[in-house]
């Protein structure tokens, strides 16, 4: 049995790269204030991935770098179900013996995780993590599980078996062996997090990116758009298929290169489809959403690749202040209707189909 398990360097491909400085449009006055101001940063490592956090601003202290990590610490403590006294780590413990107390803040992610869980079909859902562990994708055991397994699995999943009781603040799997994953939206919730501390201290130009979520906060020093470069599938790091000028927007992708392993010759990725048990399969390399909650965008780019392009394009058109870019395996790229005129297309092994 021939298997290959394909990991970065370090961490999971970033799927949403910054764009260099030299490819910035805007006027001139933009263009020289972004250059002549060298960002502050400083790079965290939480859920497993590499954070980095570039303030656009002098009075950025080591300081406010380490309240920052605080912050992240205390959600990755909350909501890291890999960490086994976290919150969550506590409530996937307890699976169908007694509801786990948890703080305010791990409420409302599992809250909004099953807000887009119930509008999505369950093509986004919080309870797959029965699914990931038996997979393994991106760990040294990753294999193609047998149907009976797979079966034994899919029987964990439905959102629906997780009750919260907001009154008690309480949360409970309500059988043996769920696991509640937060993996596809506490990133945006952290992200989110980072950016409203900097706003509370006054900051007001910084890039966030917290292992494929990219949060352009506010403008440009100069008030020019950031112009966020979107990766190209299936190559090197900081190769774009497009670019994406935006303003106080995050950006999110989830795409099949992050994570995946092959076995007999067959590509097998992270993205997880609860309904079959095994990886989504629907033709397409990666979704990219652009939205004004980076929480939100997480959710959606899960749910959008899992619906594929056609019901995925109309599920993000219903939501507010949501937009999305499509790569398919073939190398169309579909974009839903705020994006048509304002994401540019770089490369040219793509082509814009609509």
């Amino acid at each position: 049995m021939g298997k290959r398990i394909r990991m970065p360097l370090f961490i999971v491909m970033l799927a949403v790269m910054i764009a260099a400085a030299g490819c910035s449009g805007g006027n001139k006055e933009t263009q020289s204030a972004t250059e002549t101001l060298t960002p502050k940063a400083e790079t965290y490592f939480i859920f497993d991935t590499i954070v980095t956090l570039r303030v656009y601003d002098d009075k950025m202290t080591k300081t406010h770098f380490d309240e920052v990590k605080a912050l992240l610490q205390e959600i990755d403590g909350q909501m890291n179900r890999q960490q086994e006294n976290s919150e969550i780590g506590q409530v996937n413990k307890n699976a169908g013996v007694a509801p786990v107390n948890v703080s305010p803040q791990t409420m409302k992610v599992v809250k909004r995780a099953l807000y887009y869980a119930s509008i999505s079909d369950a093509m986004f859902d919080p309870s797959i993590g029965p699914i990931v562990d038996l997979w393994g994708v991106g760990s040294d055991h990753a294999a193609v599980p047998s149907q009976e397994a797979i079966n034994e699995r899919k029987a964990l999943v439905n959102y629906k078996d997780i009750t919260i009781d907001e009154a008690n603040s309480t949360i409970k799997l309500e059988k043996p062996g769920m696991i509640i994953d937060l993996g596809a939206i506490a990133k945006g919730y952290a992200a989110d997090v980072m950016a409203a501390y900097l706003k509370e201290k006054g900051f007001k130009s910084a890039i966030i990116d917290l292992g494929g979520n990219v949060l352009a906060m506010g403008a440009k020093p100069g008030g020019g758009d950031w112009r966020i470069g979107i990766q190209t599938p299936e190559e090197a790091r900081g190769n774009h298929l497009g670019v994406l000028p935006v303003k106080d927007k995050t950006i999110v992708t989830s795409g099949v290169y992050e994570r995946y392993f092959e076995e007999n010759g067959k590509m097998y990725h992270h993205l997880m489809d609860g309904r079959t048990g095994y990886p989504v399969d629907k033709d397409l390399l990666s979704v990219t959403v652009v939205t004004d909650v980076s929480m939100n965008a997480d959710a959606l780019s899960t749910a959008a690749f899992a619906y594929g392009v056609e019901k995925g394009m109309q599920f993000i058109e219903e939501q507010e202040n949501a937009e999305a870019i499509f790569v398919t395996t073939e190398h169309d790229v579909y974009l839903t209707s705020g994006l048509k005129g304002v994401f540019q297309l770089t490369s040219d092994q793509f082509h814009l189909a609509n």
